[in-house]
């Protein structure tokens, strides 16, 4: 895992001086990317949970939790349509959770200041629901998935093509390079949601093009509103999308657990 660089400004904070400070609050200044951090807490607090209801230890997989909310695509089918967003809350194993909450909180601190919490939860959330459907759409119609990785890979790619797009070809290129290795690992391990990555990677770089583009003008007075229409449209089509791929399994128990991780 390497750490992305902080420092990503939006054009028009760039020609803003920075203010220096030193002393305590310099080393609490937390306020620039507090969905960020909530979205973690909400992660840790829904693991715990997990392992409380679990068997025990750092392994999550028996836990009731997974099985009543992970995503499997015969139960969207059947009607589960929640799944497609709390599946992407939960996690199988401590290690699972712990890359996805590093990766999650270094890629934070650099986009959410830049483009703004509604932004920045906008991607998010539009992220894990087309890596939701990139699961649906590529994975066994039984097997369960878990894993904030869909909504993770949107932030990595809408953070390379925001920062290309202003310019910070040095961010871009580090975030690609990361974008890259994830993508190997994806297609070489066995266990991975490879739909669910790139779902969630498809997703966010079209959020990352949406802004962009508003701030190129291509979206004339109203780029705002267009960019989180936009956003809202990618998340609407990969539910709908979603649901249309999935395909019920009338009478089948739900007793064994096939975890992919997304």
């Amino acid at each position: 895992m390497t750490t992305t660089p902080v420092g990503m400004r939006c054009p028009e904070c760039a020609t803003e001086k920075t203010r220096v400070r030193s002393g305590p609050a310099a080393t609490s200044q937390v306020g620039g990317y507090p969905a960020t951090i909530a979205l973690i807490a909400i992660n840790v607090v829904v693991f715990l949970a997990e392992m409380a209801t679990g068997s025990g230890g750092l392994s999550s997989t028996s836990s009731d939790l997974i099985s009543d909310f992970g995503l499997r695509g015969a139960q969207v089918a059947d009607g589960e349509t929640y799944r497609l967003v709390t599946s992407g809350f939960l996690h199988a194993g401590f290690m699972h959770i712990a890359f996805n909450m590093i990766a999650l909180y270094f890629l934070g601190r650099v986009l959410e200041p830049s483009i703004g919490t509604v932004r920045f939860l906008m991607v998010y959330f539009a992220s894990l629901l087309a890596g939701s459907f990139g699961a649906v759409l590529l994975s066994d119609n039984l097997a369960l998935t878990v894993g904030a990785s869909g909504a993770v890979f949107g932030l990595f790619a809408a953070t390379f093509i925001i920062a290309y797009g202003r310019g910070l070809g040095h961010v871009a290129n580090e975030i690609g390079l990361i974008i890259g290795i994830n993508l190997l690992l994806t297609f070489t391990i066995s266990g991975i949601s490879i739909g669910g990555h790139l779902g969630g990677l498809i997703g966010g770089g079209l959020c990352g093009i949406l802004v962009i583009a508003g701030e190129r003008g291509y979206l004339g007075s109203n780029a705002r509103l267009l960019e989180y229409g936009g956003m809202i449209a990618i998340a609407a089509v990969s539910v709908f999308a979603a649901i249309s791929a999935a395909e019920p399994v009338p009478g089948l128990h739900f007793a064994v657990l096939n975890l992919p991780f997304l």
